[in-house]
């Protein structure tokens, strides 16, 4: 049977602007590219909502933001990586508190807050964080209709 590593991201919206990251220099997969904060499930023994644990300690950690604890199911899909197979669920998830700070540079180089029009554009954006800002953009637009 294969084993997957499970990743989640979080597309964090404040302000109509999403919170995205720079991945840093230390990072073997995909340095230098502009991103969703988040990263793989650790062991964390018998958790309630794990996926969703994961992902408000992931963004903690790499931006020093908390988000509401309500969020939003966006989008799965999985892909092989260094020679893995990893499994990314994807959330919509609102700020709540705190000013992004870099805390370990060799993984965040930076941190933005990005229109969605201005991240669709980016040259360093991969194709699957800007499918998953245009799915963040129509499930918010049909929330406000």
């Amino acid at each position: 049977m294969d084993k997957y590593i499970v990743n989640v991201e979080g597309v964090v919206v404040k302000d109509e602007a999403y919170l995205m990251i720079v991945r840093g220099e230390d990072e073997t997969y995909l340095p230098d590219v502009l991103t969703l904060p988040g990263g793989k499930v650790e062991d964390a023994g018998d958790l309630q909502d794990v996926l969703e644990e994961t992902v408000r300690r992931e963004i903690r950690e790499e931006t020093g933001v908390e988000v509401h604890p309500e969020m939003q199911y966006l989008e799965s899909k999985s892909f092989g990586a260094e020679g893995e197979w990893v499994v990314d669920v994807v959330f919509l998830c609102r700020y709540l508190s705190g000013t992004p700070t870099v805390s370990d540079p060799g993984e965040v180089a930076s941190i933005h807050w990005i229109m969605a029009e201005q991240a669709l554009e980016h040259p360093k954006i991969p194709e699957w964080t800007r499918r998953s800002i245009e799915l963040a953009e129509r499930k918010r637009s049909r929330g406000k209709g």
